[in-house]
């Protein structure tokens, strides 16, 4: 693979949709400081997979990720491009190693915003995860990092193996009670997620969970614990006697 022919060629399609209009109301959405060009997501994700639909190989894989990442325009890093490196990772994450657990790290230090986040701590952290299941002691450290953004991470990397019938029960639970007290809204809605997501497999457990918690949960964690749950259940954890 051409690396920067192909990080180029991305580049060059996705600016020859751009949509103004559509990149300034991204930028207030999103509160960004980046260079924003204004393409939807589904054609942002169709060009950037088009540069891996023949499987590279993962020194490839990894170099067009990261050329695309450091993409600035004017000094300010490109949304649309880093954008486009999260989806060619995620595409082909199953060519990603336990040591690229570095590399998902460095991205997520390097994000300000869940829209660059969520996708790696899921599909690229919480993918590593599950194949290689002596990774998550990393999420065991995450946990406490003073970066909001890698806490966040730790949590949503374990949806994976909640969406597949394999929580870690332990994790969830012991990650829960270490940021339950949390003021940051991004992690409170975080493990509000992981619960709300488990509860569609195991109201029952979560139930179990919540309940002696309601004095010390939040209420944007709560809320989203209780959503998929039976509504007469729902509706006792939000009215606690």
């Amino acid at each position: 693979m051409d690396v920067k022919g192909e990080a180029a060629r991305i580049l060059a399609e996705l600016r020859a949709q751009a949509d103004p209009v559509r990149a300034e109301g991204e930028k207030r959405y999103l509160k960004s400081d980046f260079a924003h060009i204004g393409v939807t997501v589904p054609v942002l994700r169709k060009v950037a997979v088009s540069a891996v639909k023949a499987e590279p190989a993962r020194d490839e894989l990894l170099s067009l990720a990261q050329v695309l990442w450091d993409v600035t325009d004017e000094g300010r890093p490109v949304h649309e491009a880093r954008m486009a490196a999260i989806e060619v990772l995620v595409k082909r994450a199953a060519l990603l190693e336990p040591r690229d657990m570095a590399m998902a790290e460095a991205l997520v230090r390097d994000s300000a915003s869940w829209v660059y986040v969520d996708n790696v701590a899921e599909r690229i952290v919480g993918g590593l995860v599950t194949r290689n299941p002596d990774l998550a002691t990393v999420l065991d450290a995450w946990v406490a990092d003073p970066y909001m953004w890698i806490r966040r991470t730790a949590v949503l990397a374990l949806l994976p193996g909640v969406r597949t019938g394999d929580p870690d029960l332990e994790r969830i639970s012991r990650f829960g009670d270490a940021l339950i007290g949390e003021r940051e809204f991004f992690i409170r809605k975080a493990l509000g997620w992981v619960l709300r997501e488990h509860s569609k497999k195991d109201p029952a457990w979560v139930v179990r969970w919540v309940e002696p918690r309601l004095d010390v949960i939040s209420g944007v964690t709560l809320r989203e614990a209780v959503r998929r749950l039976p509504p007469e259940e729902a509706a006792r954890l939000r009215r606690p006697s």
